[in-house]
């Protein structure tokens, strides 16, 4: 109930970063221009921070930012390293720098941005994309605040991919040590006797129940996201604004794998179920066809948005709470708040297990579906089991 609970409070704060991450920050901008025209209260200044603050927070970036220095004018420096930079300019061909090689800059029109120049031309990290500025270094914005410059192909190493890299790295070495200490003995040592119970439960409880006889060729891909998504949920938990699989992109990516391999990995009859269900009268098979098929790929936007929500409305939820002390700036605010952050935090620790058995729950529950043996009413044998 309490993550049901999180989760309707995120969506009603600030599921704006569902349609894009990126266009929420540029959204945000349009309105901070807007209430510049007035003085703001202290208060309105303080929930600006905020704001800013989560997004930041829930964006990728193109370098690493750990802390943030406020100076006496206003302004942040970033306390982190640079990140390389990699794109692709049709007209220029490709570029390589640190993320360090960008400038902040102000443009005539009063946009704000970091700005270098490359092989004759001027590129722009807006809102972290990476944009063909004008010749005089401006960009151009449409009346919702973003930027019409021609984009360019961007391969950079952000931070999310950064994070992946460490996490693969991370499972290479945790796995592989776990590898050489089964060759000499049975008994699990180090890292073995934390992991061990876990592979058990995945197989025992996840993978055979739902997918029966054939579960031994999915067991290496359970095993693997189960351990990536949690590994990076945790990993989101930190304060580094680290929100791998709060990125709608990831999840996707990750749904899209168990799609592929639950379709390529199909017998015939899971397809006969799809397209003519048997035992059904041809005009009811020509009304379920394309409801099985819409089917096939609303199991995967399942798995995308739920893996997705649930960590972008936990970050957002525990992030705002760490905001409203700053705003208010009371004892009641310095005391309850930090409070409900903590208890809040645990449940999203608790959220970070909970999502992985699911996805790789719901994954297995699909491997079944697509492998499981039917008997109809005049076939010998009737219902086969696993």
């Amino acid at each position: 109930m309490l993550k049901r609970v999180v989760l309707v409070l995120g969506f009603l704060s600030t599921f704006s970063i569902a349609n894009a991450q990126h266009e929420t920050a540029a959204a945000s901008a349009t309105q901070q221009e807007t209430e510049a025209k007035a003085p703001l209260s202290e208060k309105e200044k303080s929930m600006e921070e905020v704001n800013a603050f989560k997004q930041h927070h829930v964006l990728d970036g193109h370098s690493f930012t750990i802390l943030a220095k406020k100076n006496a004018d206003g302004t942040e420096t970033p306390i982190g390293f640079p990140l390389p930079v990699i794109f692709y300019d049709e007209a220029n061909g490709l570029h390589t720098m640190m993320s360090s090689a960008f400038q902040p800059t102000t443009d005539a029109h009063g946009n704000k941005f970091e700005i270098v120049e490359s092989k004759g031309a001027k590129y722009a990290l807006f809102h972290e994309r990476i944009l063909k500025a004008n010749a005089d270094g401006s960009l151009t914005l449409d009346e919702h605040h973003h930027a019409t410059n021609e984009k360019v192909w961007d391969f950079s190493l952000t931070k999310s991919v950064l994070m992946i890299i460490v996490t693969a790295l991370l499972m290479l070495w945790i796995f592989g040590s776990m590898a050489k200490n089964y060759k000499k003995s049975l008994v699990p040592s180090g890292a073995g006797k934390l992991m061990e119970p876990i592979v058990l439960f995945i197989r025992d409880d996840i993978a055979k129940p739902n997918i029966g006889h054939n579960y031994k060729k999915y067991m290496s891909y359970l095993l693997t996201v189960f351990f990536f998504i949690l590994f990076l949920n945790l990993f989101g938990l930190m304060p580094f604004g680290i929100n791998v699989t709060g990125n709608i992109a990831i999840t996707f990516a990750l749904a899209i794998i168990t799609f592929f391999i639950t379709q390529f990995t199909a017998n015939k009859h899971y397809w006969q179920h799809i397209f003519w269900m048997p035992g059904l009268p041809w005009p009811m098979k020509l009304i379920m066809m394309p409801i099985e098929v819409i089917g096939m790929f609303i199991k995967p936007f399942s798995l995308l948005i739920r893996l997705f929500a649930n960590m972008s409305a936990g970050h957002l939820i525990v992030m705002s709470l760490i905001g409203l002390i700053y705003v208010f700036k009371n004892v009641i605010a310095g005391v309850a708040f930090p409070f409900l952050t903590f208890v809040l935090y645990l449940l999203e620790v608790l959220v970070a297990f909970l999502q992985a058995y699911i996805f790789t729950m719901l994954s297995a529950v699909y491997f079944g579906m697509a492998n499981e043996e039917h008997g109809h009413e005049g076939e010998e044998g009737g219902l086969s089991t696993h």
